[in-house]
């Protein structure tokens, strides 16, 4: 396990790779490693981290230490459902150059009561030996007002907070979330909000909420960088696809570690690959749009738009990722987009499974042109499920076929023109299969076989 002292000793492996280190405000020392770029672009301030690693990366290990806020756990259990890459494969360090991942979940972890707490207060206190990372779930709720009691919530209690340092509250009452995020954050290697309460606010901050629960920019500021000159790196969704999770983890790390790209973040922090594209662009049912067929009940097959699908302008990757092991997903599994990953949500998306008003005019302007290149479509398709064999012997030889005659008149026509675009400037194709023969094993279980069917043709 690396410790963050060690890079100033004489002789250090820190010194021998010729990393550099700067004391945090907490005594402790975080590693900074020579030559590389700033994690979120130019424009923001240079930090510790965005710098890359040496040959063999500055880290053995990072602790992350995930903590709950106002959360319903869904968080949790997308990610321990991650599978690209797998919680597994990060807590074991068995993916090749990122340093073993040393998880604080007050869920999974074995220990409880004290012995789970105290490695927060090492953290706190700058004794933990190693970088850390924050992951909350969770929005922050409004309650760094309680001065003397109160909480919306807890972790701990006053007897866990660091004997070196005064206690937010008396040894035994609750420790409000709050404190340890507000603590913890200036040392931290990066703070990671994950699902959409952790992130924008969330359900805990919808119209009506008595806790002001806000997302984890808002309670740090736009100002905050961590100790490695990260600002929030922000992963929504309620609850979160697991592998975006895991996935931007890893990336960051081997970044860090000098093994990876450049990792890509949006104006909002979140992960660029991952939230750059809309719902729509990749949904399973999207081609129904372009033709104007929209579903009007729940367990139709088409677009689901009319019955409250806001995938056209929500920016999310579940229709092409799936929900876990890259299966399901909401449009998968016939539920309209309500807008999960989205800073607006649940306010700005509600009352869900109404037809958006947007959809009023780009609808209506599917279903004109979507019903002539609808019918267009039926006739290629037509054309183009038989094969030439067919066309030539006036037969389908299917059981289950409901017509067994030639091409209908409008199919030649439709194939008229549609091919001389096809096969202008090269090979027609079509024409050369007019001059194969017809084989004369065909039909060879009927009386007569291929004789019969050379005669007919």
């Amino acid at each position: 396990m690396y410790q963050t002292s060690s890079p100033l000793d004489k002789g250090s492996r820190g010194e021998e790779r010729g990393l550099e280190a700067t004391h945090g405000s907490s005594g402790g020392v975080i590693p900074m490693a020579e030559l590389a770029g700033d994690v979120f672009g130019a424009a923001t301030p240079r930090g510790l981290g965005g710098l890359g690693g040496a040959e063999e990366g500055p880290l053995d290990a990072i602790h992350v230490f995930w903590i709950a806020g106002m959360s319903c756990d869904g968080c949790s259990v997308a990610v321990t459902g991650a599978t690209s890459p797998s919680v597994e494969e990060l807590l074991a360090g068995t993916i090749p150059g990122i340093p073993k991942v040393v998880l604080h979940h007050p869920v999974l972890s074995v220990s409880a009561g004290h012995g789970f707490m105290k490695p927060f207060a090492q953290a706190v206190e700058g004794t933990l030996g190693a970088p850390y990372v924050v992951v909350l779930e969770g929005s922050v709720p409004d309650d760094q007002r309680f001065e003397e009691v109160g909480y919306f919530s807890g972790l701990g209690v006053g007897a866990d907070w660091p004997d070196s340092m005064d206690s937010p509250r008396v040894p035994d009452q609750p420790l409000r979330v709050t404190d340890w995020i507000k603590a913890m954050a200036p040392e931290a290697a990066a703070m990671v909000a994950i699902g959409t309460c952790a992130t924008w606010g969330g359900v805990p901050a919808a119209a009506g909420n008595i806790t002001g629960s806000m997302g984890l920019m808002d309670f740090l500021g736009k100002d905050y960088r961590s100790a490695l000159g990260v600002p929030v790196v922000n992963i929504p969704g309620c609850s979160p696809v697991g592998d975006n999770f895991t996935e931007t983890v890893a990336a960051v790390l081997m970044f860090l570690q000098g093994i990876g790209p450049l990792p890509e973040f949006d104006e909002l922090g979140r992960p660029a690959w991952l939230f750059g594209e809309t719902v729509h662009r990749h949904c399973v049912r999207a081609g129904y749009y372009e033709e104007g067929v929209f579903a009007e009940e729940f367990g139709d097959p088409e677009c689901l738009v009319e019955v409250g699908c806001w995938g056209p302008v929500v920016q999310c990757n579940i229709t092409e990722r799936g929900a876990i092991n890259h299966m399901g997903g909401c449009m998968v599994a016939g539920g309209p987009c309500i807008g999960c990953t989205m800073p607006g949500f649940p306010d700005k998306f509600s009352p869900f499974y109404k037809t958006p008003p947007g959809s009023a005019l780009s609808g209506a302007m599917a279903r004109t042109y979507g019903a002539h290149i609808r019918r267009l479509r039926r006739i290629s398709m037509g054309h183009r499920n038989r094969e030439p064999l067919w066309d030539r012997t006036g037969e389908i030889p299917s059981g289950f076929a409901r017509e067994k005659k030639r091409p209908t008149l409008l199919a030649k026509v439709e194939g008229l023109f549609y091919e001389r675009l096809q096969y202008h400037g090269t090979v027609h194709q079509g024409r050369r299969n007019e001059r194969q023969p017809v084989p004369e094993s065909r039909n060879v279980l009927d009386d007569g076989g291929a004789s019969r069917s050379l005669e007919e043709s």
